[in-house]
């Protein structure tokens, strides 16, 4: 029996070694990439390496968050786990939340207090670039603050609420020549209704139109009715970037819902980062038979979108954003002659530039809560 023991632990232990071999084999081939669509967000290349950085610890921590955002079937492990975690009673994984009426709830760290000070900064700084650019900024509170109620008891998420009213203040600070635009109760009070997809970290159209509605009455709008649109639904079996992100599975899945003006309004979208391309419609429906379709809004996230309309106003906007304002736009469509789309992730131009040439005169921040405190490339924001 002891031989029999002995040749039982040998047999596992090389089946072990050639798992971690052929895992180590498979991770070196398979090609690195650059960015994460089933979360949404730019993945960790490999670091440069230094004696420097090898001394302070950097490299080493800089690396195996590189390797944890490459390593091969990620997702697929993360769904294992999950499933192991969600039998044995655990409510979140990954940084995402199991919480009631099946809302998966991303969770949202409060900024340093350095860190919120740094973008405060780029923001003076870049408003002392362009004192005659009117500016407005909108960081949509996710569902982590208006859906608060739905998260597991005792759950250790930030209060959202206050650090946005915290850097409001220090905004405010600066004058009052930028605007923040505090959507919070708008979407607070309708809380009941499907302002926030379930398996998706973004607001729904319905979200982002109340949401339109109280941005329109600070910046001089008017904004449309309901009655304006044909409220549409374009897919109804869409996860998203929560569902992959934490591994949580047997859920049921969203639905989106397009906006649309009952009149066809003129517009020409032109996608102007890397290779140009032009269509007439601020919606690529190809996307809503494909995983992520949430990119049917603008095609996704891009480098810098012209998006030119029939609006007898010539008043031209720039919006530096992250996803959420992607469905956000249609409705700004409906108001300016000119908009002009900035990712900070990929665009590497001018922003002071871009303003200029094209003689902007608003400008929208529009990020979500957890992004615009997570993203360094805001603080890029004047260069």
């Amino acid at each position: 029996m002891t031989g029999y023991n002995k040749w039982v632990r040998s047999v596992i232990g090389l089946l072990l070694l050639l798992f971690i071999g052929t895992m180590v084999v498979i991770n070196f081939l398979t090609p690195d990439k650059t960015f994460s669509e089933a979360e949404n967000r730019v993945l960790d290349s490999r670091p440069s390496f230094s004696l420097q950085s090898l001394l302070s610890g950097e490299f080493m921590k800089d690396y195996e968050q590189y390797v944890t955002d490459q390593f091969a079937f990620r997702n697929e492990w993360i769904g294992i786990k999950t499933d192991a975690d969600r039998a044995l009673g655990k409510k979140d994984s990954n940084g995402v939340y199991l919480g009631a009426d099946g809302y998966l709830i991303q969770s949202f760290t409060s900024p340093q207090e350095a860190d919120m000070e740094e973008r405060i900064r780029a923001i003076h700084s870049f408003h002392q670039d362009t004192p005659d650019l009117r500016k407005y900024i909108l960081l949509a509170p996710t569902a982590a603050s208006v859906l608060q109620s739905k998260l597991p008891a005792y759950a250790p998420v930030g209060n959202q609420r206050a650090v946005l009213n915290q850097f409001r203040q220090k905004l405010e600070r600066l004058g009052p020549d930028i605007r923040f635009i505090d959507v919070y109760p708008a979407l607070y009070a309708k809380r009941e209704e499907y302002i926030y997809y379930k398996t998706d970290h973004h607001w729904t159209t319905k979200g982002a139109y109340y949401a339109y509605q109280a941005l329109g009455q600070e910046m001089g709008l008017t904004p449309k009715e309901e009655e304006y649109f044909n409220i549409t639904k374009g897919a109804d079996a869409f996860y998203g970037s929560l569902y992959s992100k934490s591994g949580f599975k047997h859920l049921n899945p969203d639905s989106i819902s397009l906006y649309l003006p009952k009149s066809k309004e003129q517009v020409q979208v032109e996608y102007l980062g890397g290779e140009y391309k032009s269509t007439d419609s601020l919606y690529a429906m190809d996307h809503l038979h494909q995983k992520d379709k949430y990119d049917v809004f603008l095609n996704g996230n891009h480098s810098l979108v012209k998006i030119t309309t029939g609006h007898e106003q010539e008043r031209k906007l720039l919006v530096v954003k992250d996803s959420y304002a992607n469905s956000f736009i249609p409705f700004l469509a409906l108001h300016f002659s000119e908009i002009y789309v900035v990712d900070l992730r990929y665009y590497t131009d001018s922003l002071d530039t871009l303003i200029r040439e094209n003689q902007i005169q608003d400008m929208l921040l529009l990020y979500n809560a957890t992004t615009f405190f997570d993203d360094p490339f805001i603080k890029d924001l004047s260069e």
